[in-house]
């Protein structure tokens, strides 16, 4: 008797399968396809002093047991150039995952993001990586810094703006997260030049901060309101 095989590679649908030829059918087969699940992820607090801890919790919905929680910081890639995309380090002890929910850090110094997934079952099956969280810090970090210009607390949305980055990193990218928690980079809503990014267009009010393959600087929440007529 000759055999077919078909292989799904790609996102499946639920649904009955069988096998049929010229001459004849299979018996059927009721076959549930579920997503892979996205873990909930959450950063507490996201502002830090150096004597705070910080708190990454990881939920997987809907709840259920068996889940082994795995800790991530994000380490910024510069080889895409509009979308800001990040490579993934392992935290000390998450190799083979916590069953706890939850990873604490102790004295977080500075800005930094944070990922988390959740695996079970051997061979192990992992839900997708969460989306990257960042914990800010606005204190002075030596090795990396960001520079806006002109200096003040409030801006028009209207008005030109500079953000320059300054470090012992030889490139940059400048960032921003919205109020909403979407991070994108200069290259969306500016133009960079060398390590400056120059915000000519309808601004929005959001955390800026810079960052390269090894640092991140201080951060500076800037709130734009629009131009009085």
């Amino acid at each position: 008797m000759n055999g077919s095989i078909c292989n799904n590679d790609t996102t499946a649908s639920s649904g009955v399968y069988w096998c049929e030829s010229e001459t004849q059918f299979s018996n059927a087969a009721n076959i549930t396809i579920h997503n892979v699940p996205q873990p909930v992820f959450t950063v507490s607090p996201s502002w830090t002093s150096p004597v705070d801890s910080v708190t990454l919790t990881c939920t997987v919905e809907p709840p259920s047991a068996g889940w082994r929680f795995f800790w991530y910081k994000a380490v910024p890639d510069l080889s895409t150039y509009y979308y800001p995309y990040y490579t993934y380090d392992l935290l000390p002890g998450s190799t083979t995952g916590t069953e706890q929910g939850s990873y604490i850090i102790h004295g977080q110094t500075h800005t930094a993001g944070y990922v988390c997934r959740a695996g079970r079952g051997d061979p192990v099956f992992y839900t997708l990586y969460s989306d990257v969280k960042f914990v800010w810090s606005g204190g002075v970090n030596p090795a990396a810094s960001l520079t806006v210009s002109p200096h003040r607390l409030q801006h028009f949305s209207t008005e030109s703006l500079s953000l320059s980055c300054e470090g012992t990193s030889t490139e940059w990218r400048v960032m921003k997260a919205d109020e909403n928690g979407r991070v994108s980079s200069c290259s969306i809503w500016g133009e960079i030049t060398g390590s400056t990014c120059n915000n000519d267009t309808w601004a929005i009010s959001g955390v800026y901060w810079c960052e390269s393959e090894t640092q991140f600087s201080n951060t500076s929440t800037i709130d734009f309101k629009p131009e009085e007529l």
